[in-house]
């Protein structure tokens, strides 16, 4: 249609190729548009008119380096409405985050305006955008992941909806503790150990359902290599949380139904597990931070 690409874009392309005997193989990448040098932007979450979970978190990865972060902060409101005060967290001097005290309430309202045009983020590197977005919270899905007991419990506005057999990660790969935020939902990807520090232990190319929750590659998804006995009753992951599926992905697997009922921001909690709380800027994880420290990570507190 002799679309061009926008300068100072962010891009994400999946491809699926499918063989002569049906199988399925993914590929997955991201690039980005170039800025002038000096210029800086914010590449932010989630998309404009979107309905997320209530775990939402308002992120923005900036493409140079921010000294005057109090100007730059100040320069993004998010509101909501009903009303509830929203605070924002640096991770650093390229990412910085918004939420409220607790959960998004479903059906609120959330704008986010940016106005960075002509701010100064650093010595002579001026902000380019000014735009409005918003989203709309939908429903609340908190997911519990008990990895001693082998089980999830998903829970819809407070109330009990299913428990499903799970396998979490094993003795020498545990799966992170603590509450992880939704970022990607993929029909299908691929999984290669070497691309997360595990050389050529794996490399499954037709994961189904699979279920993004931290930046460093812990997913939640679909396993049809695992005996169906494994799931409610073995950890035997590389660290990411798997439930029972079949090849090329069914819609009646507990994978299937779980990932039919999942939203970006939905929550997974992960709890008995051997290994340390996630860290609060591995993907979406600043709800593991008391709401007192996550008030120091404000430049204009």
């Amino acid at each position: 249609d002799g679309a061009r690409v926008a300068p100072s874009a962010r891009y994400s392309v999946d491809a699926v190729a499918v063989d002569g005997a049906g199988r399925r193989s993914a590929r997955h990448s991201t690039f980005t548009t170039a800025v002038p040098k000096d210029r800086f932007i914010g590449y932010f979450s989630p998309e404009n008119r979107s309905t997320v979970g209530a775990g939402m978190i308002v992120s923005f990865d900036f493409n140079r380096a921010i000294r005057n972060r109090a100007a730059v902060e100040r320069a993004i409101e998010v509101t909501a409405d009903p009303p509830v005060e929203v605070v924002g967290h640096w991770f650093g001097d390229e990412r910085l985050d918004f939420r409220p005290r607790e959960y998004w309430a479903p059906g609120t309202e959330v704008t986010v305006a940016v106005r960075l045009r002509d701010v100064e983020g650093a010595p002579g590197v001026l902000g380019i955008q000014e735009r409005t977005t918003g989203f709309t919270v939908g429903r609340s899905q908190i997911s519990l992941v008990d990895a001693e007991k082998h089980t999830m419990e998903v829970r819809r506005d407070g109330e009990l909806v299913s428990t499903l057999p799970i396998t979490a990660g094993a003795a020498k790969t545990p799966t992170y503790n603590g509450k992880m935020v939704v970022t990607e939902l993929h029909d299908v990807t691929r999984m290669d150990g070497r691309t997360v520090g595990f050389g050529g232990e794996y490399d499954i190319k037709d994961v189904p359902h699979a279920i993004r929750l931290t930046t460093s590659g812990t997913f939640l998804h679909g396993n049809y290599w695992a005996a169906p006995a494994t799931f409610g009753s073995a950890n035997v992951s590389h660290g990411c949380v798997g439930l029972l599926d079949v090849k090329g992905g069914g819609e009646e697997t507990p994978a299937g139904w779980f990932f039919d009922r999942t939203l970006i921001g939905d929550v997974v909690e992960v709890v008995h597990s051997r290994d340390r709380i996630v860290a609060p800027d591995n993907g979406l994880g600043g709800w593991n931070m008391e709401w007192a420290e996550w008030g120091k990570g404000s430049a204009l507190r």
